[in-house]
Formats: structure tokens, C-alpha cells, sequence
């Protein structure tokens, strides 16, 4: 599964959302007295806003990014990988040598692949953020939905997908029972869950398949 870089971001902005950022806010983002109330008027309701932001960032890279020239490079620093793994395996230290000689080009393809998926980011992040911070807490309750098994794989009290025994002493006004998941944890998952898709039909994704 390619790790695209918008999904690295909404990782990223996941985790600030769950903390203190900059000084907006602290603790998990929701509000007591939702806009849109009930959980599955809630869940369907981020499902639909996951889709809507991760169609905002495909327009946007369409816009910024060549599609053509991405995918040429892309094609071309795997082929020249696969070839000096290959080479690497078979101890074939002359096809190494001549491999190696293409070391600087193959970095500057893949700095040139950096800038140009960054570019669209650049843009996309602050509407998010604005989005995540001022139209999405007053709409959702702090947690909107029950997930079936604990979805905190990460270690440690970082932040948390879903509410343990622990968070519901401390937070009975947010966590109810265990295993609900934190509004912005489940917009996480479904922006997850659409952006390949979503990549995929706006001829955005980064998958060479």
C-alpha cells in the first residue's frame, strides 16, 4: 500500500487535533450540544465531508501538479531500484558500478517528484485546519461512533482512537463506553478509506498498478 503524501498529512493534522495546537484548542475536538445529532447522521455526515476534502485535494493536484511527468518519473526511479536491488543480489558488481553511476540523476528525479507533490499540500493545508478547527467541531459530538475492538495501536498517551477505561473516568462527559471513536479519529479512517479511491478516479494516485 503506497503511503501517499495526503494521507501523511491528515495523520499529522489528526494528531494535532487531539491536543493543544497553536493555542486553539485543547483536548479532542467535538462539541456537548452537536449540530448534527445521533451517531449515524454523525458518521455518514464526516464520511461525506472525508470524501468532499479528499476531492479538494485531487482538484488541487490536478491543477498543480503533471500528472505525465509524475508518473514518467515514478516508472523510472522504480525500474532503476528494482534493476540495482536485482544487481545487488546477484553480486554483480559491474551492473552495480554502472547503476551507481546514475545515483545523482536518480536524486534529482526524486527531489523534483518531492517538490512537485508538495506544492498541492502547501495549498491544502490551511483550508483543512480551518475546516477541521472551525466548521467540523460545532457539527459533531466529541465521539460518533462504537468500533467493535480497541483502535489504539499506537504506544503510549499520545492520543487515542478510541476511548478506554481510563478515558472514561476522566472524560465521562466524552467517552461513554469503551471503544468509541473520537470524531476526528473516524474522519482519519474514512479519509483513508476514500482517498485511494478518490485518487484513483480523478487519475491523481501515485500507484503505478
Amino acid at each position: 500500500m503506497n503511503m501517499e503524501p495526503i494521507i501523511v498529512l491528515q495523520f499529522l493534522q489528526s494528531i494535532f487535533l487531539d491536543g493543544n495546537f497553536l493555542g486553539i484548542t485543547s483536548g479532542p475536538l467535538g462539541s456537548a450540544d452537536p449540530i448534527v445529532k445521533g451517531m449515524i447522521p454523525a458518521m455518514f455526515g464526516i464520511v461525506g465531508f472525508a470524501i468532499l476534502l479528499n476531492l479538494f485535494n485531487a482538484v488541487v493536484r490536478r491543477k498543480l501538479v503533471d500528472q505525465q511527468k509524475l508518473q514518467r518519473i515514478m516508472k523510472e526511479t522504480k525500474a532503476w531500484q528494482k534493476e540495482r536491488m536485482a544487481a545487488f543480489r546477484a553480486k554483480d558488481t559491474e551492473k552495480q558500478a554502472d547503476l551507481n553511476k546514475k545515483s545523482a540523476y536518480m536524486s534529482k528525479l526524486n527531489q523534483e517528484m518531492m517538490q512537485m507533490n508538495m506544492r498541492p499540500m502547501m495549498i491544502t493545508f490551511v483550508p483543512l485546519i480551518l475546516v477541521f478547527y472551525f466548521v467540523l467541531p460545532p457539527l459533531f459530538s466529541y465521539t460518533v461512533a462504537i468500533s467493535p475492538i480497541p483502535l489504539d495501536i499506537i504506544p503510549g498517551d499520545f492520543f487515542h482512537l478510541t476511548c478506554n477505561a481510563a478515558d472514561i473516568t476522566k472524560t465521562p462527559n466524552i467517552c461513554h463506553v469503551n471503544n468509541e471513536v473520537y470524531f476526528w479519529a473516524w474522519y482519519f479512517l474514512s479519509s483513508i478509506t476514500f482517498s485511494g479511491i478518490v485518487m484513483k478516479l480523478t487519475k491523481t494516485s501515485m500507484d503505478l498498478s
